[in-house]
């Protein structure tokens, strides 16, 4: 092989027949990869991909060519098997992809939406900022066909989408708490200062759970989030600022760990759920925090730890937008309930698509509320003591 060569890289999109989802990008060189690694040879690769052996031995040959690396050994008598390389490129692809899964789906139903938008003047669209979660792409999907309204998701953590809220930048945006009925500090700080009573309203939306996930051969192990510790398994984080990673923080609040004793706290991050996942699927990490249906995607063992209700917040003086009205029917409907019943983890929230009353929804928020009212009653008194 003549060695590296500097490749660029080339995105492109088509208009074609059928639908495509998740993060599959469509690019010939993963999938000729993908079939020699699966099917063990080249001779079935080709029948699985619907092509002859040399069209298959050629354009590896090529991409080798391309790549200054070798994807295939082969000698007299032997099957062709891949290379480490080889391997090694397959895997960090589909990690890549797995990744930027979230904003690939979003990127592919803003573009599909070029379509719909020179079709259809009574179209809505709904601007969205929002936590990871793995429902709202089927929300996305489940609003468009039945309530005629396009989602504009962008996925942030749960403290930048309830900021980018208040600065205007989207009607709604999307966040998750535990149902603590408890002190909940590190929520309580993060975010009862951009949420208030008079300036926002919540939306029910769902429930989920939270849990552990870990390979298969440490489910023994890790059977509470102390366990994690107790064994010296390597943690992946979530990112500052999104509702798992302070579900993290408040985990070693409540077992009085440290931070700095949880292997990965703040070495190794993931933007979301199925990211998390991976990195423990494939590995790189042993434990992570996530929700079911991403553990179970990719086949670890997963164990409860809370559940979450995921909000919905609007300012008040857009909670009577069409578009708006449109998504809390839709959420309140039977629609949205079977898309959840059929998602391991979740299922509807008592109160979908109604608004709720901030300081019942989120009971850390009135605890909050009758502390500072407490203290500014105390201080009142001090006062008064002060001037006689």
């Amino acid at each position: 092989m003549s060695g590296h060569r500097d490749l660029g890289l080339h995105l492109r999109y088509a208009f074609e027949p059928g639908e495509q989802r998740g993060a599959s990008l469509g690019n010939p060189l993963f999938e000729l990869l993908a079939a020699v690694i699966d099917k063990g040879s080249i001779r079935h690769a080709a029948q699985s991909l619907g092509c002859s052996y040399r069209h298959v031995w050629g354009s590896l040959r090529k991409w080798e060519q391309s790549l200054g690396e070798p994807l295939v050994l082969w000698s007299q008598g032997h099957r062709a098997r891949p290379t480490q390389f080889a391997e090694r490129l397959l895997w960090a692809e589909r990690r890549a992809r797995t990744r930027m899964q979230p904003h690939i789906e979003a990127l592919r139903t803003d573009l599909a939406r070029v379509l719909d938008d020179a079709r259809d003047q009574r179209h809505q669209l709904l601007s969205v900022r929002a936590s990871h979660d793995i429902a709202l792409p089927l929300l996305q999907k489940h609003v468009a066909g039945s309530a005629d309204l396009h989602l504009d998701i962008g996925f942030q953590g749960s403290v930048d989408a309830l900021r980018s809220l208040n600065d205007r930048q989207c009607l709604v945006a999307g966040f998750h708490v535990p149902a603590l009925r408890g002190a909940a500090p590190v929520f309580a700080k993060a975010l009862k200062p951009l949420l208030k009573p008079g300036l926002h309203h919540l939306i029910g939306c769902s429930k989920r759970m939270q849990g552990l996930m870990v390979r298969r051969e440490h489910a023994t192990l890790a059977r509470t989030f102390p366990d994690i510790v107790r064994h010296a398994l390597r943690f992946v984080n979530r990112q500052q600022g999104s509702g798992t990673r302070m579900l993290v923080d408040h985990l070693l609040q409540e077992h009085s760990i440290d931070p700095g004793a949880l292997s990965g706290y703040v070495g190794h991050t993931e933007q979301t759920h199925v990211a998390v996942a991976l990195c423990v699927a494939s590995g790189v990490a042993d434990a992570g925090v996530g929700v079911e249906a991403a553990a179970l995607e990719f086949g670890l063992h997963f164990t409860p730890l809370v559940e979450e209700d995921y909000f919905l917040a609007c300012l008040r003086g857009n909670i009577g937008q069409p578009a708006v009205q449109r998504l809390c029917a839709a959420l309140a409907g039977e629609g949205w309930k079977e898309i959840l019943a059929n998602l391991p983890g979740y299922q509807p929230a008592a109160a979908a698509g109604r608004v709720l009353v901030m300081e019942e929804a989120l009971p850390w928020w009135r605890h909050a509320q009758a502390g500072a009212r407490r203290r500014a009653r105390q201080a009142g008194r001090d006062g008064a003591r002060y001037i006689q």
